[in-house]
Order: structure tokens, then sequence, then C-alpha cells
């Protein structure tokens, strides 16, 4: 388990947007972080590729900042699962301290997550994963939530306890 002491972690920030209702359901707050490897074609937020990008904000700062606006989070990018101590941290501060739920939006599959001992902390923290790479050829508008058709919304803690991947009925 990652400590969760935030005193000195902080999490590359590209943008905050407050009140936004196109990543997950209800009025989110969504954090925008930097970096991420996938490079998809087509992909609709490029300048977030780059994980030296955006402002270093301490988890605490973030933390107040979600507190304040009041709203259920997104975690976005670029893709947090390049970076997840931070974000580990905020999520743990989030659900021991806040009323608020948690998506996700990474390019790694659900899957792949949970083999790997960091990142599926993450995901545990996650009320829902939005994953998979954004694929052109898959686009589709009239998805609520994501881009391409094989990007899926995972509810992560029913598909833990059932062990099989479980989509949010939207």
């Amino acid at each position: 388990m990652i400590a969760s002491s935030t005193s000195n972690q902080s999490i590359r920030i590209l943008d905050i947007r407050y009140g936004t209702s196109v990543d997950g359901i209800g009025l989110r707050t969504s954090l925008y972080c930097a970096g991420c490897e996938n490079h998809c074609p087509g992909c609709h937020n490029p300048q977030s590729w780059d994980e030296r990008g955006g402002t270093p904000i301490p988890v605490d700062e973030l933390y107040r900042l979600i507190v304040d606006a009041d709203m259920n989070v997104t975690f976005t990018g670029g893709d947090p699962m390049l970076h997840p101590e931070g974000f580990i941290a905020l999520a743990h501060k989030i659900k021991r301290h806040a009323d608020k739920t948690i998506w996700c939006y990474t390019g790694y599959r659900f899957e792949e997550l949970m083999l790997h001992p960091v990142r599926s902390e993450l995901v545990k923290l996650c009320d829902v994963l939005v994953d998979g790479r954004y694929v052109e050829a898959e686009r589709d508008l009239t998805l609520h939530f994501r881009g391409s058709r094989n990007q899926r919304i995972i509810d992560v803690r029913q598909s833990i306890q059932m062990g099989q991947v479980l989509l949010v009925n939207e």
C-alpha cells in the first residue's frame, strides 16, 4: 500500500474544470494531469502527452479545491495511471474525508491494471473506471463519457466483487 501522507506529494496538473458534465455522471470537478504514453491518433487532448507539462500542485491543495467545489471528482489527463502515487494519496483523502464519487479515465485496460501492484490500488479507490485507448476508427459521437466504442465504463466495486468486468448502465 502507498503511504497516504500527502505533505510532499504533488500531481502535475494541466487544467482543473469545475462543473463539467462530460467527464462522468453529474456535475464534476475534473483534474487533467500531464503525461500519456499512448499518443492515440485523433486524441482530443494531445497537449497532455508530455509528462513534464502542467504545474505541480500539492495533493493537499487539490483536495481543498475539490472540497470547496463540492462536486464529484474525475481524474483524467493525460493518464492518471502513469503517476498513480499522487492520485492514490488524493483518492484516500477524498474517500476518508469527503463524500464524493471518483471517476478515472485511462488508456490501460482494467484487467491489465489489476495485475499491477500500485495501479490496482488506484483503481480500487475509484468508483468508475473508463478504460481503453481512444481508437479513431471506433469513434462514436453518440456515446456518453467516452470517445470510441472500444472504451468501457466500468463499475469498479461491482467488478471486483463479482470477479468480472461489469459495466455502468448509462
